[in-house]
């Protein structure tokens, strides 16, 4: 009976993620960036300022990887790099003022967006949703993949 509830997961999941757009690999239409730069510029504009490795495992991804996308953020001119005065190892990445425009703007967009989606799910039922949501999570983190 498990692996049948297992199966079901799995299935709801993937359709989640598809019908989300995550798997999706051109340019994110919220923001004119790819889908990993739009988290990025989130996460930093969230808190302000950030080093590499603290952004790094928010996003749950290797520091190389991480960057290559602020890389691409500083040439395209929405986020630069500052390293700390007093710790010249450390260094701190900011939004720009055009990054923090756009960062707004997703913002914006993804907020409307899950309004939307919270209100056409019965209101008895929504915070049912978010528990659940709450316990996938909570799981997930438990038993990473791979």
């Amino acid at each position: 009976m498990e692996s049948k509830g297992s199966h079901i997961l799995r299935e709801l999941i993937r359709i989640l993620m598809r019908n989300l757009g995550v798997l999706e690999k051109s340019e994110a239409s919220c923001c004119g960036t790819t889908l990993s730069q739009c988290h990025t510029i989130v996460e930093i504009g969230r808190a302000g300022e950030i080093s590499l490795n603290e952004l790094a495992e928010l996003l749950n991804l290797d520091s190389s990887t991480i960057s290559r996308s602020v890389n691409n953020l500083v040439k395209q001119g929405l986020v630069v790099r500052e390293t700390d005065p007093e710790d010249r190892r450390y260094v701190r990445i900011k939004l720009t003022k055009e990054g923090y425009e756009v960062y707004k703007a997703v913002e914006s967009s993804m907020e409307n967006y899950f309004e939307r989606i919270l209100t056409s799910i019965p209101e008895e039922k929504r915070d049912k949703v978010l528990e659940s949501l709450q316990l996938l999570i909570d799981a997930i983190r438990k038993n990473k993949c791979c």
